[in-house]
C-alpha cells in the first residue's frame, strides 16, 4: 500500500508584501522539498507565491478556490488541481479541514478566519511573520506555533500534524 503524501496548507493574503511573498516562495519550495502537498486558496499574493515555490521544485498544488468554474474564480497559474467549492470566503473551512498543518504567512482578516477555523477543528497552526495571537485567557494555545524562516515552519507543521490527532 502507498502511503499517501502529507497536505499542507499555505494561507495569506491575496495582496502581499515584497517580502511575504518571498517567504511563500521559500515555503512553497520547502513543502514540495518534504514531499508533501501544497493546498492553499488558489488566488494571487501569498498563495500564488507558495504554489510557484512548490512547483519549481516539482511539487504538486491544490487551490480550494471561492467561485464555481473557471470564468468567475479563475486559479493562479502554479495551481496543478483547482477545486471549485462555490462558498466564496466560506471556502475557508473547505482549505483548512483539507490539510494536516497550517502556515500562515502575512495576511488579513481572512487569514485570521482561517487561523481560527484550524485550531477550532485541532489542526496546528504555524505562523512565519504573521498574526500576533494570545487567547484573551492568556494561556497558550498548544496548536499554535511560530518560526522564523521558511525551513522552521515546514519542519514544525510536519511535526505537529504527526503528533496531534484532530479532535
Amino acid at each position: 500500500m502507498t502511503v499517501p503524501a502529507r497536505r499542507l496548507t499555505v494561507i495569506g493574503g491575496a495582496v502581499c508584501t515584497d517580502d511575504q511573498r518571498h517567504l511563500a516562495l521559500e515555503t512553497g519550495r520547502e513543502v514540495a522539498r518534504a514531499g508533501a502537498i501544497l493546498l492553499c486558496g488558489g488566488r494571487s499574493g501569498v498563495m500564488e507565491a507558495a504554489a510557484e515555490g512548490a512547483r519549481s521544485e516539482g511539487g504538486a498544488t491544490v487551490g480550494i478556490m471561492p467561485g464555481v468554474g473557471p470564468a468567475d474564480s479563475p486559479p493562479n497559474p502554479y495551481i496543478d488541481l483547482p477545486i471549485y467549492t462555490g462558498l466564496g470566503q466560506a471556502r475557508n473551512q473547505v482549505l483548512v479541514l483539507s490539510g494536516e498543518a497550517v502556515i500562515g504567512i502575512g495576511g488579513s482578516w481572512g487569514t485570521l478566519t482561517e487561523i481560527g477555523l484550524s485550531i477550532r477543528h485541532g489542526i496546528p497552526v504555524v505562523l512565519l511573520e504573521s498574526w500576533g495571537l494570545e487567547p484573551p485567557d492568556k494561556k497558550a494555545e498548544p496548536l499554535l506555533y511560530r518560526a522564523s524562516n521558511p525551513v522552521e515552519a515546514v519542519e514544525t507543521a510536519l511535526r505537529a500534524a504527526s503528533e496531534v490527532s484532530r479532535r
